[in-house]
């Protein structure tokens, strides 16, 4: 697979063409949150503006890994290991039990930003399935490393999320390219 137009620049609603020359849309999914790393929701600071950053540029599934990463450790370092997810303390505090609306917001902007992460893996050419398991695995591995490495006052975390998942997105980006 590869891509055909990209909308500026971006990995945003790209034609995607097969080797057999057959052509089709991949839609982005809309996003109905601006959820942050810190929790906040000012335009231009939400997850999913870090999410097209780090695509944008990257020429390959493993850069933008290490670039989504690396943004992440880099906002939690300049604010001495205090920022973190926004969403995740309505969860492990609670809240989502108490109300079915915090529930709910909670699981759609989980869901959104995993989706757009799964897009991107979609338009550096890895498949459907594997592009969602790896995007299921960055987002669990970002989270996992934003409350370790606080824990921690390290980055080690965010290294080790990075090398397991730069090889896998290596992986699976050959395995794609053999076909």
């Amino acid at each position: 697979q590869k891509i055909r137009k990209m909308k500026n620049g971006h990995a945003i609603e790209p034609t995607i063409e097969d080797d057999s020359g057959d052509a089709g849309s991949t839609a982005l999914p809309p996003v109905t949150s601006a959820v942050t790393i810190d929790g906040s929701t000012q335009p231009g600071a939400g997850q999913v503006e870090i999410i097209n950053q780090s695509a944008h540029g990257s020429r390959s599934a493993a850069e933008f890994i290490e670039r989504y990463l690396d943004l992440g450790r880099d906002g939690l370092v300049a604010s001495d290991y205090g920022r973190g997810c926004g969403i995740a303390p309505l969860i492990t505090d609670g809240a989502t039990r108490e109300s079915a609306e915090i529930e709910e917001s909670a699981r759609q902007a989980f869901s959104e930003l995993a989706e757009r992460l799964a897009f991107h893996f979609i338009a550096f050419g890895i498949d459907g399935p594997d592009a969602q398991a790896l995007a299921d695995a960055l987002f669990a591995g970002m989270q996992g490393a934003l409350i370790t490495s606080r824990a921690l006052r390290s980055t080690a975390p965010f290294d080790a999320v990075k090398l397991a998942l730069v090889n896998q997105a290596n992986n699976v980006s050959l395995k794609g390219a053999s076909r």
